[in-house]
């Protein structure tokens, strides 16, 4: 890796030209424009309105004040703790969502669907929302899992603090599960549901940023810091829990060749070799990314560096997958950093290589070959079909810290990065922010795929046009339209929602699916449709992208199509299920037989 630029060098070589003010274009954060929807329709296929207020969510993030010793850059330590995932926590087929918060004392939010356009927080009547208590820590992230196969899926929250696990009763409301077996106290930045051994039962990943031994709230010093803005190994521990049964779970990790304590902050799991185990991804920020190959379900292997993906250090902030080609193969996004004149790290779009398979896959990053690497100081994204075109489009949230408007904390974080390890990793050394943004008040990128290789940048065009520090993002049909809403979780700001309003004659198919030999929850399953001599793959998560989780349901795009072929399930278990020519705009309930 002697070839790759340094991060260190470049930032600090910015920091000499650039003057200390960066002169860019402000925008007020909560500020909106006038959508030509006409215009919107006819050339996009769609655009979006921005509906919280009138749907009933009135939440606005909170983030955590944390030992005063790091008061200088506490809006940097701060800064996460956003997140949403869907569910239909109750069954009554329509999506509800989960949002947490991070400020100690705050309540988490559960909208509760009313099925008439409009949702109702029900997180403090179904025991989810004081779940910030002192001395426990506070939430970063949630996602949805039916652990114990009863047909209603359960809630992990992770947390910088005492992750907790709660057990749906039946959608009438949540009970902490007290033996869970979580450390007692450890720095977990992003969780997923999976099943590592397809044995019907979900395990848990868990994905540690600051190492466990510290609490933020009472440090005895100020050396919490990376060792290095290149290849840190001194933040938080992986954790892997393999389902017992019978509501036990077992720590594996490292028996099972995960054993990192890169800064992660964000993870994802997915059939990446086809032989029917998902692997796992692990975006790390100050470094490399990790991707651990799942042999069977009996061991990790490491491929980081052989693959390809573990080559240049960066941010990575980002874990989701998407079969942007429609060719059968999933690619992974990963958010970084790009800060015009400045950072330009590059979002990165991790493509399979032609020719490469199974344990040989190789991957090579072409975000700059789509058009979909410069995405500000990038977050949460997540692919989906935003139009109903048949291709999938990319939705990304920006921004980190937003503050004055005037004065920018760049070129002294730049001047930080010059320094060697004791200078970098001790909290003390960095120059106090006072009030200054970083990185602040940045569009959302709306990235549409043209179906011949590119993507092009409309956020602003189609209705998504605020600039509050974005997160995590969720996609989901909250109204059951055949069309995907979207959630944005905000960092210290209102968290919005954005309804899709669809071109006419564009077709969809969706699955709604339920695991019988798999697992409940289907995580894990691939679905595959095949219609007009094209494909595309879609594979069933327990959370993707950063600290959020998508709608469980699978949806498809058909663009003015009126029939599919066909559609080949895989369950996570493996088995294979075939239907050929199905019903379209429909959402189909499927349960493997």
């Amino acid at each position: 890796m002697k070839n790759v630029p340094k991060l260190v060098s470049i930032l600090l070589f910015a920091a000499l030209l650039a003057t200390p003010l960066i002169i860019r274009p402000w925008y007020s954060a909560g500020k909106k424009t006038t959508v030509d929807t006409e215009t919107a329709l006819k050339k996009y296929g769609f655009y979006f309105e921005e509906v919280s207020r009138e749907s009933g969510v009135d939440f606005t993030h909170k983030a955590p004040t944390l030992d005063r010793k790091l008061d200088n850059i506490m809006p940097q330590i701060a800064s996460m703790g956003a997140g949403v995932s869907v569910v239909d926590f109750d069954r009554d087929g329509w999506n509800d969502f989960y949002l947490t918060n991070s400020g100690e004392g705050s309540s988490n939010a559960l909208y509760h669907n009313n099925t008439d356009g409009t949702f109702t927080d029900v997180a403090s009547k179904m025991g989810v929302a004081d779940v910030n208590r002192p001395e426990t820590g506070v939430s970063m992230g949630a996602v949805w899992g039916d652990y114990d196969n009863d047909g209603f899926d359960d809630l992990l929250i992770y947390k910088w603090g005492k992750t907790e696990l709660y057990h749906n009763e039946k959608g009438q409301r949540f009970v902490r599960v007290e033996s869970a077996p979580f450390p007692e106290w450890a720095n977990i930045n992003t969780g997923i549901w999976f099943d590592y051994d397809r044995d019907g039962l979900l395990d848990i990943f868990l994905g540690g940023y600051f190492s466990e031994h510290l609490n933020l709230w009472k440090l005895e010093n100020t050396r919490i810091m990376p060792e290095s803005f290149e290849y840190a190994k001194n933040g938080g521990r992986k954790y892997l829990y393999h389902n017992l049964g019978n509501g036990k779970f077992e720590e594996v990790s490292r028996e099972l060749g995960i054993d990192t304590n890169r800064w992660a902050l964000a993870a994802g799991a997915a059939d990446l070799t086809g032989n029917g185990y998902p692997d796992l991804f692990i975006a790390n920020d100050y470094g490399v990314s990790e991707l651990f190959f799942n042999e069977d379900g009996k061991h990790f292997t490491d491929v980081s560096e052989k693959s390809g993906v573990g080559f240049a250090p960066k941010s990575g902030m980002n874990a989701s997958f998407g079969d942007i080609l429609n060719d059968g193969r999933l690619s992974i996004y990963e958010s970084n950093i790009t800060e015009e004149g400045i950072l330009l790290q590059g979002n990165n779009l991790w493509m399979p290589r032609t020719g490469t398979k199974g344990e040989d896959l190789k991957f090579d990053n072409l975000a700059g070959n789509f058009g979909v690497d410069h995405g500000g100081w990038s977050w949460g994204a997540q692919f989906g079909d935003l139009n109903n075109d048949g291709y999938l489009d990319l939705l990304v949230t920006s921004g980190y810290v937003s503050a004055d408007e005037k004065s920018n904390y760049w070129y002294d974080f730049a001047t930080v990065t010059g320094g060697n390890n004791k200078i970098i990793g001790d909290a003390a050394n960095w120059s106090p922010m006072n009030g200054r943004s970083l990185s602040g008040y940045q569009h959302k990128r709306v990235w549409l795929n043209d179906g011949a290789g590119k993507f092009n940048e409309i956020a602003q065009l189609i209705g998504m046009t605020e600039t509050f520090d974005g997160r995590a993002v969720a996609l989901a049909d909250l109204w059951n339209r055949g069309v995907l809403d979207v959630i944005v979780a905000n960092q210290k700001a209102p968290a919005l929602v954005y309804k899709n309003n669809l071109a006419a004659n564009r077709n969809w198919i969706a699955f709604d699916l339920e695991g019988s030999i798999s697992n409940r929850s289907a995580i894990g399953t691939q679905v595959r449709i095949f219609w007009r001599n094209r494909q595309q793959l879609q594979e069933l998560h327990g959370g993707s992208g950063y600290c959020s989780q998508n709608q469980r349901r699978l949806q498809f795009g058909l663009g003015d199509a009126n029939k599919i072929d066909r559609v080949e399930i895989r369950w996570a278990s493996g088995k294979i299920q075939t239907i050929e020519n199905p019903e379209i705009n429909k959402i189909h309930k499927i349960r493997e037989s």
